[in-house]
């Protein structure tokens, strides 16, 4: 059956009564090259379990599934079961999860269905939820070697742009703080079904093994971040001393500690100067 044919995409999808979700942000790849592509740079291979957010009609996860080991998919849409039971019916190493994402017990999942293997996370996620998607399961800690997303082209560009760069925000620091990122391939609106007004780019975020700060700082440096970038435009003294209520003096005596400018901006700092600002102001305010 090939998913990725216009002709067998709407036959399989009338004949299960199925119409398009926007408020899921429902676009079903029908270029034959992506999933492919994906598959293989997301490290579906052997000894690797798959996480998947997100099935559609199955055409990404039938290409998961032929590479790893095993593939868990976490699909919300109920009206999608049915068609996945008939699209993946080949396959005994799938499991579908009829869940939220977001409300979803990932680590069970992984722990459970993957014991032995290594665990990566491939999905072609909805625009309208790929920055808490992406930040759920980096600050979630699972066990994953890697994440290979396709996203808006746009969200691509801020989420592999260097920290410390006009270009950069939160999310940018928050995946780099986690791993690093690369953006890996570019897929035009036409490879989708129905083609959405932008076009998309699949990025993978390779993760760190050891944490860079200790739970404490790290909850810290976030809260740092959340309030600098909500605020961007002002002086990091003044969006800390407004978001966090953090004494303006303190925060100059850090930025002069560490020969930076008490004029700066969150936005100027590199990803080691954030986490070193992190860790100096947190002892002070101890």
């Amino acid at each position: 059956m090939e998913l990725t044919n216009i002709g067998t995409v709407r036959e399989i999808l009338g004949k299960h009564g199925f119409s398009f979700s926007k408020g899921l942000g429902q676009n079903f790849i029908i270029n034959p090259d992506i999933c492919p592509k994906i598959a293989e740079y997301g490290n579906a291979k052997s000894g690797f379990g798959i996480l998947e957010v997100g099935t559609g009609i199955g055409v990404l996860t039938k290409e998961l599934a032929k590479r790893a080991d095993k593939v868990s998919a976490v699909e919300i849409d109920t009206r999608l079961l049915p068609i996945l039971d008939e699209t993946l019916k080949d396959f005994d190493n799938v499991k579908i999860y009829n869940e939220d994402v977001m409300k979803a017990d990932l680590l069970g999942i992984i722990e459970r269905d993957f014991a032995g293997l290594r665990a990566a996370v491939c999905a072609n996620l909805p625009y309208y939820i790929t920055s808490p998607v992406i930040m759920l399961l980096l600050e979630s800690h699972l066990p994953i070697d890697s994440i290979t997303v396709m996203v808006q082209k746009e969200a691509a560009q801020r989420l592999c742009a260097k920290v410390g760069t006009r270009d950069s925000g939160a999310i940018t620091v928050g995946v780099n703080y986690y791993g690093t990122v690369r953006k890996l391939f570019d897929v035009s609106r036409g490879s989708f079904m129905p083609a959405p007004n932008v076009d998309s780019a699949v990025i993978r975020i390779d993760i760190d093994k050891e944490p860079r700060l200790t739970s404490e700082d790290e909850k810290f440096f976030f809260s740092i971040v959340k309030a600098g970038f909500s605020q961007r435009r002002k002086t990091m003294a003044n969006s800390l001393a407004s978001q966090l209520g953090a004494d303006k003096e303190t925060v100059y005596d850090v930025l002069r500690e560490m020969g930076i400018s008490e004029s700066v901006r969150i936005e100027a700092l590199s990803m080691e100067q954030l986490t070193d600002f992190a860790v100096k102001l947190r002892a002070k305010l101890k």
